[in-house]
């Protein structure tokens, strides 16, 4: 049996990702020597900026593409991130089908389908596919109110294109032979999913986007974009093209600081279980594993045997601030740590290795897009709520055939020119964050109270307010 930790006193809190941790944090590139002129710059050395390096590289191999990043790739959510690799909708489908009709938005989730496999096959074919397992995505319900919205969304689900063979609703017996949850009601299966470590992932494509020729400047710092032109603390890049792939620390750009929310998302895992301890809980497969609750879960186990869970247990700070370093809230752990207990009781006194943090960019309408403005040549993608492992491969593409001036499928998407409205001013935005998340957290638990089938008013009332 592992090793109880009942305090936060010997857990590793915060600096880089467990995942990052586990493969050594990365020796860094130079930085930008100075003044500098390219076709194409890329601002973030996340997994927007490295896809759209590696598709315009491959598309046409003479470009002179440069990214900047201030700290190093894969430092912010592309290597913090949950490692679930998931295809749906990016964002809200109806927002979508209502501003561009319903195909448009179908042909959007067709495309995010195929970004999995487009994702996962890249990865094979390049070699950086290390831990990368492809079994699908599982969501549980463990209480009425839950079962209620799942079997609704696979109904939505089925009504925006999905097929049969795309979502499988599960009983609590078919659940039982893939892992065995306390107390689960049903479910849904979707092969839609992979399961990714983030930093063998995001640091392999880094190399592979380097051999193409890209030239990677870290520990660069981008103080703002303008119309051709980076200005950096050490230097300015001028280029034809330019694309902003912040996502979470898109606010840090002049003029940006409510363009999207940096919600924090928050992760432990634990040491790894004993095989006693993998035969209680009975999840021998590599689906993701998800729960319904307002609340959200999100797990995955890993390849050497841990369970990594992450939730939003701080989602929003004032004014926007995060810690850079991802140091995760006592509270947060102890959250997530009864949360753990809760799903699997048998874990109870098993010890958390490590927690972290990182921030996702969510936008006033919870919808990705990818813009491009031909006349100053600014291009920006992101607020993939969620999504971002699948969302920036096929945003990433998106972006090379706007560049490269071809009118295709992907340009005609509906998250193509969609512009959300800036978040509301300080202090409202945080008193508005805050309470909605009360409000969520609230209605979790009158929802497991009552046990009652409908959704609690309070949770109701959130996603109004809120656009979710």
């Amino acid at each position: 049996m592992a090793t109880a930790i009942t305090s936060n006193q010997h857990l590793i809190n915060g600096n880089v990702s467990f995942w990052m941790r586990s493969v050594g944090e990365p020796k860094r590139r130079p930085g930008l020597p100075g003044d500098i002129a390219v076709d194409v710059a890329i601002v973030g050395g996340g997994l927007t900026g490295l896809w759209t390096a590696y598709y315009l590289k491959k598309a046409r191999p003479t470009l002179n593409i440069a990214i900047i990043e201030r700290e190093f790739v894969g430092f912010g959510a592309s290597g913090r991130n949950g490692g679930w690799m998931s295809a749906e909708p990016a964002g809200q489908f109806r927002r979508y089908a209502k501003s561009r009709g319903t195909q448009a938005a179908k042909n959007l989730q067709a495309e995010m389908f195929g970004a999995v496999r487009e994702s996962v096959q890249v990865a094979q074919r390049e070699g950086f596919a290390e831990d990368l397992v492809h079994d699908g995505l599982i969501h549980v319900a463990t209480n009425a109110a839950q079962l209620a919205r799942v079997r609704h969304h696979i109904s939505s689900l089925k009504e925006q294109g999905w097929g049969e063979d795309d979502v499988f609703e599960l009983s609590p017996t078919e659940l039982e032979q893939r892992v065995r949850i306390e107390g689960v009601q049903g479910g849904y299966w979707t092969p839609h999913c992979a399961r990714v470590h983030p930093a063998k992932y995001t640091l392999g494509l880094s190399r592979v986007v380097e051999a193409l020729g890209v030239t990677i400047f870290e520990s660069t710092t981008a103080l703002a974009v303008d119309p051709h032109a980076v200005t950096t603390n050490r230097g300015v890049v001028t280029a034809t093209f330019i694309v902003e792939a912040l996502e979470g620390y898109t606010l840090s750009l002049k003029g940006k600081g409510r363009k999207l929310l940096p919600m924090n998302s928050s992760m432990v895992i634990t040491e790894p279980l004993t095989q006693a301890q993998l035969e209680e809980v009975g999840w021998r497969g590599g689906e993701l594993i998800g729960d319904s609750a307002h609340s959200f879960t999100y797990m995955h186990r890993t390849q050497d045997g841990r369970i990594a869970i992450g939730g939003r247990g701080v989602p929003y700070n004032f004014r926007s601030s995060f810690d850079r370093n991802g140091r995760t809230a006592d509270s947060a752990v102890a959250q997530l740590r009864h949360r753990l207990t809760e799903l699997f009781p048998s874990l109870a006194s098993v010890g958390f290795e490590q927690s972290w943090s990182g921030v996702l960019g969510a936008p006033r309408d919870w919808c990705a897009s990818v813009n491009y403005d031909p006349a100053t040549g600014l291009l920006n993608a992101g607020g993939y709520v969620g999504h971002g492992l699948s969302g920036t491969n096929l945003a990433a593409r998106t972006l090379r055939d706007l560049i490269l001036g071809e009118d295709t499928q992907l340009t005609r998407l509906p998250w193509v020119g969609r512009r959300a409205r800036n978040w509301e001013m300080e202090p409202i935005r945080w008193i508005g964050a805050t309470a909605l998340y009360a409000a969520y957290r609230h209605a979790d638990t009158r929802e497991y109270g009552s046990n009652a089938p409908q959704t609690h008013w309070a949770a109701r009332l959130a996603n109004l307010v809120s656009g979710r």
